[in-house]
């Protein structure tokens, strides 16, 4: 949900402050006329004191029109648009949000424990049972108009009996999670010490039952990632050590006071266990003869305690959103067969990753003339940003993709490194995988694969297709194992099978070569095609050889323009993991960086707005299009016209240069009205797993947060999830989604992970592109975001520079937006906060230009990420580079252009103007059940009372006007005699 913070009410106030000060010297000179009329005639002065009332009445009543109507007209229409939810597309959200959940538990082990007997009892221990994680923090954040159902009632609701005396126990122990929120962040884990247990709730738990479930949470969210260094946040250095940076955005705490003992040690990290935890657990494991754990957080934490502690069972169950602990619940008690997959590396140490020592906060050195003074968010003070950086130094190598590759080169000994693969996940029967022979059509690639069920249980299973490409040492980087495609069964009854076909094109497995052709290549050689049940575990295999080497110098086949290299200079003065000589560089490589200072050749092309100048980057050659013309064409006539149709530029001719700069300055959940043309406005809401107008708090429950949904493996559920969204945003008169989000898991510890799919961008990209076509199919935009590697929340918003390969960009990073683009029809971006180089991603054009439209072939808008100018957003210098409008709603100093007079800038102008009507007009916006001509109800009625307020002054003025005639009228004629002058 949209925050409101201190830094907003200044600038909505600064917005009206001239306003406020008309109103301010009416005010003085209503009192000044007051106060001098005091000597006049009784009469006179009553007339002049109403007067002067009236006058004053009049002029709030024009400031307030011009406040109204004028700079808070936007917000004031946001807050009171929109529609409500009908109640059958409510009971469709909870039945699809049902059905994501069932499909999204994973089960992680199990020795027999589960499915647990229907009416069975169990103890659930753990404080997290009564405080569980639903969602994410900030824009996932759940609407608390609607109840969530709580775990406890999830069991219950499955046919489970609970033992209450521990619900009651941990209710009362501490009833709500503390605050991990968008400004600050409490991470205190309550748990109570073992002593707490009395020896009679813990002999009433046994004789209840001898199973117990124990619940693990972890909370993230939006604007700061997950602590490394716990005994750091508990005694507060880790603010100290942050505010010397400063960058201070972090406001951890943590209360290590609730219990005995410390809750951490040195060297202990959130995804960790803490002592208080290891305690109950093991007290858990001492007791029960049945331990089942459920881990709820939507990041891979450390698991190893489930082996060290000998649990029976372990279930995972990332945020499940408004009403997920239902299905939770069924699928612990068996009337669900899980059926989920893990879409990240669960790892026994967190530490030991080839990102560790690049992640999180690292301050430039050598900056100094490039901090920007900014406002606290939550606090309203004033800080000192400087830019920072980040080396994504382990270039393609990202999650399975290294483990994999790393074991294939004896880098690693996999058993010990990795505890649960991506893609993994059981069931509570079996399957039986088989692969038939490749045919080849053209490029296209496909194969059948039958699933059987070889168990005694209905359930589904899914179909994971990977690749291992022949790779030359010193070549191209390749990865061992690449998700190529995959597919997921109907419920499959015992013994019925199901065969899918997989299709999928060869270029597919094609690798971007930075530093030969500059172009997708795919080498010949033999190409293993696998099925697997997880990226390490081949099912069956089949060979796929490419006899000769293909470079697709002219672009692969869905392509617009053939890619090349862009990102050159984004690589920096880093050095990128190599496979070569089996990873021969990996100390070097992934070692934390040597140097905390730019280069000064990358200094010369920083860009923030105390360095910007768009005079600087016009054309000369640049020819002034025309404005303003009267040639009678309304927006509504455009819709189906093609992009490129020439009538396209007869209508924009009309807009005037004042008219082009207000829709690219105030794109603040909207898109802003022109009346000259009839474009309406049209609301954007926010909530990657919701729909949510946060100015009319009207909304949807929380679907399962998008780690649940990417667990699902299924397309299709995914598309009911995009079509619900569609649906309900639709009920709210709502035409713009801000959502879906598909940035990558580059480490666990990034407190979004909960807003993003995975750590493969083909599993991210496919599923995007599902929910982008279902919110599509009611006539919503998603704006995919955060375009691009926008992969940590540390710095993001005060000038993070991030350092990447050209390879790593295109075949990881872009990965997910290509696909959302290209297989999902996605006509919406929302760009990121983060530099892309020395450029914000907002202004690069290689980004927002070269690669999204003139390769991919993107026809649509581009939006900002929240436009809190930070130093360094400008409407002029991105328009200029491919974004067309700014997320904000307010005038703040860089959101309205400042060249209205080159040709260069009028025409970017233009361009990102078309690029917003040309995607409103085809939206839900302009279908003809949903176009509404006239003026917003709420400006009729503020005409209205604007002419009853006017008539009441003129009647009082009147009636002022009169009293002084009948007072003067009534005044005695005084006669004085002939000598003592006149005579009245």
């Amino acid at each position: 949900m949209l925050a409101i913070n201190i830094q907003d009410v200044i600038n909505v106030l600064a917005s009206v402050k001239t306003h406020l000060i008309v109103l301010g010297v009416a005010l003085v000179v209503a009192l000044a006329v007051i106060i001098a009329c005091k000597a006049l005639p009784a009469a006179k002065k009553k007339l002049v004191r109403s007067s002067a009332l009236v006058a004053l009445g009049l002029a709030v009543i024009i400031v307030v029109n011009a406040i109204c109507f004028g700079p808070m007209f936007t917000m004031i229409n946001l807050a009171m648009g929109g529609g409500s939810i009908t109640e059958e597309s409510m009971a469709e959200a909870y039945e699809v949000n049902t059905e994501l959940v069932s499909e999204g538990v994973t089960l992680l082990e199990n020795n027999g424990a589960l499915p647990l007997a229907g009416g069975a009892n169990v103890n659930v221990f753990g404080w997290a049972s009564t405080a569980p994680v639903y969602g994410g923090v900030g824009s996932g954040a759940l609407n608390d108009q609607y109840a969530v159902t709580d775990l406890i009632t999830g069991l219950t609701n499955a046919g489970l009996n609970v033992n209450q005396d521990l619900v009651d126990f941990y209710e009362a122990y501490q009833a709500e999670r503390p605050s991990v929120g968008m400004w600050a962040q409490d991470w205190t884990l309550p748990e109570p010490n073992v002593s707490a247990y009395t020896d009679e709730l813990m002999a009433s738990a046994k004789e209840f039952s001898d199973t117990a479930l124990v619940v693990i949470s972890r909370p993230g969210g939006e604007n700061a990632d997950m602590p490394t260094d716990m005994a750091a946040v508990v005694d507060g250095s880790w603010l100290e050590r942050d505010a010397t940076t400063g960058n201070s955005y972090f406001n951890g705490v943590y209360d290590d006071t609730l219990n005995e003992g410390n809750d951490w040690d040195e060297g202990d990290h959130y995804l960790q266990l803490s002592n208080r935890e290891e305690e109950m657990l093991q007290m858990v494991c001492d007791n029960f003869d049945k331990v089942i754990v459920l881990i709820n957080t939507n990041n891979a934490m450390e698991l190893g305690f489930l082996e060290e502690y000998g649990v029976d069972a372990a279930v995972y169950a990332p945020c499940p959103g408004q009403n997920g602990f239902d299905a939770v619940g069924l699928v612990l008690a068996g009337a669900v067969n899980p059926s989920g997959k893990t879409v990240d590396t669960f790892l026994y140490d967190l530490f030991n990753t080839p990102i560790v020592n690049n992640f999180g906060q690292f301050m430039y050195d050598n900056m100094d003339e490039h901090a920007v003074i900014s406002t606290n968010f939550s606090t309203g003070e004033e800080t000192t940003a400087l830019p920072s950086f980040v080396n994504y130094v382990e270039g393609i190598y990202v999650g399975y993709k290294f483990y994999e590759t790393a074991a294939a080169e004896g880098l690693i000994d996999y058993d010990s490194t990795v505890m649960y693969p991506f893609g993994y996940g059981l069931s509570y029967t079996t399957f039986e995988q088989t692969m038939g022979d490749i045919t080849v059509d053209g490029d296209t690639i496909s194969f059948d694969v039958t699933v059987t069920n070889t168990g005694s249980v209905a359930g589904k299973n899914v179909v994971e297709v990977f690749y291992n490409p022949p790779y030359t040492n010193g070549g191209i980087e390749k990865a061992t194992a690449n998700l190529v495609a995959f597919d997921k069964t109907d419920i499959l009854e015992p013994g019925a099978s199901q065969t899918l076909t997989i299709s999928f094109k060869a270029e597919d497995m094609a690798s971007y070569d930075t530093y030969g052709e500059a172009a997708y290549v795919l080498e010949a050689g033999d190409y293993v095609i696998s099925i697997n049940s997880d990226s390490h575990t081949v099912l069956d295999s089949r060979v796929y050889n490419v006899p000769e080497t293909i470079v697709y110098d002219e672009g692969r086949s869905n392509d617009l323009t053939a890619p090349t290299n862009q990102f050159e200079n984004v690589e920096g003065d880093v050095t990128y993991l190599s496979r070569a000589d089996h990873f021969a560089n990996y100390a070097e490589a992934t070692a934390a960086p040597a140097s905390m200072s730019m280069s000064e050749e990358d200094k010369a092309t920083f860009l923030n707005n105390a360095n910007y100048d768009p005079n600087n980057y016009n054309n000369a050659d640049d020819v002034m299009p025309t404005t303003g013309a009267s040639n009678g064409i309304q927006l509504v006539q455009m819709r189906g016209v093609a992009y490129d149709d020439p009538q396209w530029d007869t209508f924009l001719d009309q807009l005037t240069v004042s008219e082009m700069s207000e829709l690219i300055a105030m794109g603040g959940y909207q898109t802003a009205p022109i009346n000259s043309i009839g474009k309406v406005q049209t609301y954007d809401c926010d909530g990657p797993a919701s729909i949510n107008n946060n100015f009319t708090q009207q909304g949807s429950i929380g679907f399962a947060g998008t780690v649940m949904m990417a667990s699902t493996w299924n397309t299709d559920t995914v598309y009911k999830f995009g079509a619900s969204i569609g649906r309900m945003a639709d009920d709210l008169d709502v035409s713009g989604w801000y959502a879906p989000a598909m940035n990558i898991h580059r480490s666990a510890f990034s407190g979004r992970n909960f807003e993003y799919y995975s750590e493969d961008g083909v599993l991210s990209g496919k599923l995007a592109a599902q929910a982008v076509q279902g919110a599509e199919s009611h006539g919503v935009y998603s704006y995919i975001k955060h375009y691009a590697l926008n992969d940590q929340e540390t710095n993001r918003n005060t000038m993070l520079c991030t350092w990447a390969s050209e390879q790593s960009i295109r075949e990881i990073y872009l990965k997910p937006f290509e696909l959302a683009v290209k297989e999902g029809g996605a006509d919406a971006v929302m760009s990121s906060f983060n530099y892309i180089g020395t450029e914000w991603a907002g202004a690069s054009n290689a980004l927002c230009n070269t690669v999204l439209r003139d390769e991919w072939g993107f026809v649509g808008m581009v939006l900002t990420d929240y436009f809190g100018v930070y130093g360094y957003m400008d409407a002029d210098q991105a328009i200029r580079n491919g974004t067309d409008f700014c997320l904000v709603n307010y005038p703040t100093e860089t959101n309205y252009l400042t060249d209205t007079t080159s040709a260069t800038g009028v025409l970017a102008a233009r361009q990102a103007c078309k690029n917003i009507l040309y995607t409103v007009v085809n939206s839900r916006a302009y279908a003809e059940e949903n176009l509404n001509p006239g003026l917003p109800t709420w400006q009729l009625i503020g005409y209205g009372i604007d002419a009853v307020l006017v008539l009441v002054l003129a009647a009082l003025e009147i009636k002022a006007v009169k009293n002084y005639k009948r007072r003067v009228s009534e005044q005695p004629v005084v006669t004085v005699s002939e000598g003592e002058g006149a005579a009245e």
